[in-house]
């Protein structure tokens, strides 16, 4: 077991660059020292590149010249590290800010278990550090149900138990080499959404486990790079992604049960929107 094994961090930016500044800064403060960083340039056009070859000329930089949205973007990192030695590689959003031990602790979680394929931490909102974005997950395929556990409520301590989980967000998501090469990339077919979600049950099939470490925190601007509050388009992306979701991993019998909660969200849509507007406002 290598203590302090290299870790490739693949920051994908689309047109982000203040976000992208301050996430770069924040990672400059990490007290585990043996890591590299991959900003992936989803073609912007808002200097992005040059401002972060000026401020962090030791960043690796991979420039798009078109947007390849989530998954595509995070391949391209993804094939720089299995062109490399790195036993480990970190997805992280551009629009987030980290604890400066979050990556010691989400490394010491994985190095515990070698079937510990991936690896994610508690993630409360940059806007309003007290309340959780992510405390956990889970999936259900059949129902396209994704959630994150403790999303909205304060952090006051029920979501502090580390454990397995069955889905965790490709929002900040350490993963083992091995697991890169068994797996394979993420699916680009999943327009926006669910990129993840796909990933985890790809990853639990192949036999390895999914853990949360509550230990490891972060911070999330959520949803800079997609607009913002709960929209009718986002729901529409949403659930475009997680039919797709439920094909691939389930079976036609159970698609009436998605469809059913399709039914249910939309029927609900408004409330939550408003549900959502009132506890941020908190």
């Amino acid at each position: 077991m290598n203590a302090e094994p290299q870790v490739a961090i693949i920051i994908v930016t689309w047109n982000g660059k203040e976000d992208t500044l301050e996430c770069l800064q924040s990672l400059s403060s990490l007290t585990y020292p043996n890591r590299r960083i991959i900003l992936v340039d989803n073609g912007s056009e808002d200097g992005s590149v040059e401002a972060v070859s000026a401020a962090f000329p030791d960043v690796k930089l991979i420039h798009s010249e078109v947007n390849l949205r989530f998954a595509g973007g995070n391949n391209l990192g993804l094939r720089e590290v299995l062109e490399n030695d790195d036993p480990y590689c970190l997805l992280l959003n551009n629009d987030t800010t980290v604890h400066p031990e979050f990556l010691t602790h989400l490394i010491t979680a994985a190095e515990v278990d070698p079937r510990r394929g991936l690896v994610a931490p508690k993630i409360l909102y940059y806007d309003n550090p007290k309340v959780i974005w992510f405390g956990g997950g889970v999936i259900k395929p059949a129902f396209g149900y994704v959630r994150h556990l403790g999303l909205r409520q304060p952090d006051e301590g029920h979501c502090d138990q580390p454990g397995e989980a069955s889905f965790l967000t490709g929002c900040c998501l350490l993963i083992k080499r091995e697991v890169i090469e068994k797996v394979g990339l993420l699916d680009e077919g999943f327009y926006l959404y669910s990129e993840d979600a796909d990933y985890c049950l790809r990853a639990a099939k192949t036999g390895y486990k999914l853990y949360y470490e509550p230990r490891s925190r972060i911070y999330h601007k959520v949803s800079r790079s997609t607009g913002g509050a709960y929209n009718l388009k986002k729901w529409f992306r949403r659930y475009q992604s997680l039919w797709r979701l439920v094909r691939k991993h389930t079976s036609p019998i159970t698609y009436p049960l998605f469809l059913l909660n399709v039914l249910f969200e939309l029927l609900t849509l408004p409330l939550n929107a408003l549900l959502q507007t009132l506890k941020l406002k908190r």
